[in-house]
């Protein structure tokens, strides 16, 4: 295995675009996909029919969390019993993910490294669809063959900070770790700590950086910073609990679940609500060293709170201050469909921005914004991610401040 990199997780991956027959229950009752040669570098061709534990995953852009469901796949050769060339195909059980399924739709096999597979079916056009493909390197796509990757060692599966959010989203928990600053984590902030005094610990441990030269690397560099020492604070924590147990009180073998489920819960919430609270801090500090004047969480109309005002709420709220020269930036770590909501934050600015460290949103959905008047920011080396038409449109960090 390679730390760092995809091939720690998976040791091959398969993508398509689901046929109609693959897709359409009512088209075929075979329930199968054609196990090409080259998928069975990875999966194997076996001289008996073999069940393969599987999870099953459905996403879209309308629900934050993804369909899942536990079932499994049957590699087979289905020429067996023939003098002829063997053909395999993989055999599938109904699901509310394959009821799920369309036509166009994203498909993708993953053999993890405990064996197991991870099948993930994405909406066809949709943003987070766009993202599994950037993440393993999947390009033209046909809806008869396997697009195959494997090794996923090489610079291209290396994983960074937007590709970390990619895999926690299909369920792969990534670890990371600097068990450097973990004791003074602790003599700090014994378990506690505002999301703000985090991120500004965070850039206490990272010098000579230049919000003025290099703001979209600072950002990146800061975010990168505060989520790896996040994550080894919260390792050890939840550990920590763990180890107590959660025994009710009535026995001390009776297991406590509600207390479990609610740990669990505040878990997953504080990791999503925390990545967006580091966004606004780190860019609040990086405005101020740019010498920009804005207020943060102002409140306008209905009380609506925009993220940051330029150059101030003062201004918003004088009539007689030139609307033309307020400016509204949204943060959003991620948008999803959440990016509508910016445009409802501040009705004097016609005008509005975007700034997020999402990847690969669809070109339906930045066309959607420019025709809203919504401009999207977003950090330089994110650019990648996207369309050679769209990253003419983007602006970067550097350039909104």
């Amino acid at each position: 295995m390679n730390p760092g990199y995809l091939s720690e997780y998976f040791e091959g991956v398969a993508a398509k675009k689901l046929s109609a027959v693959e897709a359409d229950e009512t088209r075929s009752n075979q329930h199968e996909y054609h196990a090409t040669k080259n998928v069975r570098v990875f999966l194997g061709s076996p001289e008996e029919k073999t069940r393969i534990p599987a999870r099953f995953l459905y996403l879209t852009d309308d629900d934050p969390d993804p369909i899942v469901e536990d079932a499994f796949l049957t590699l087979y050769n289905c020429r067996k019993e023939k003098p002829r060339a063997p053909e395999y195909h993989l055999y599938f059980p109904t699901t509310n993910v394959s009821l799920n399924a369309y036509e166009g739709d994203l498909l993708v096999i993953a053999k993890k490294r405990d064996g197991g597979l991870l099948v993930i079916i994405a909406e066809n056009g949709s943003s987070i669809g766009r993202q599994i493909e950037w993440l393993f390197g999947l390009a033209d796509l046909a809806r008869c063959d396997f697009s195959v990757k494997s090794g996923l060692k090489t610079e291209q599966f290396r994983i960074d900070f937007p590709s970390r959010f990619i895999l926690e989203n299909i369920g792969i928990e990534v670890q990371t770790s600097e068990d450097t600053y973990l004791d003074d984590m602790l003599s700090r902030f014994a378990g506690r700590s505002t999301t703000r005094e985090f991120s500004a610990y965070a850039r206490s441990t990272l010098k000579d950086l230049s919000p003025q030269d290099q703001p979209d690397l600072v950002l990146m560099t800061w975010m990168e910073r505060e989520e790896i020492l996040f994550r080894t604070l919260e390792s050890y924590l939840i550990a920590d609990r763990l180890s107590q147990g959660f025994s009710g009180k009535a026995s001390v073998a009776a297991v406590d679940v509600d207390g479990f489920l609610s740990f669990s819960l505040s878990v997953q919430n504080r990791r999503k609500s925390r990545v967006g609270l580091a966004l606004e801090n780190h860019l609040e500090v990086l405005f101020s060293e740019n010498g920009l004047r804005y207020t943060r969480t102002a409140v306008t109309e209905n009380k609506a709170k925009p993220d940051f005002l330029f150059p101030g709420v003062t201004e918003y709220h004088n009539p007689a201050f030139d609307p033309l020269k307020l400016t509204m930036p949204g943060v959003k770590s991620t948008c999803k469909d959440r990016w509508r909501q910016v445009l409802a934050e501040a009705d004097r600015i016609d005008n509005k921005h975007l700034l997020t460290l999402e990847t690969e949103i669809s070109t339906h959905q930045t066309d959607e914004m420019a025709a809203k008047r919504l401009q999207l920011v977003l950090p330089r080396s994110l650019y990648q991610t996207y369309t050679p038409s769209q990253q003419t449109w983007l602006i970067d960090v550097a350039s909104f401040t």
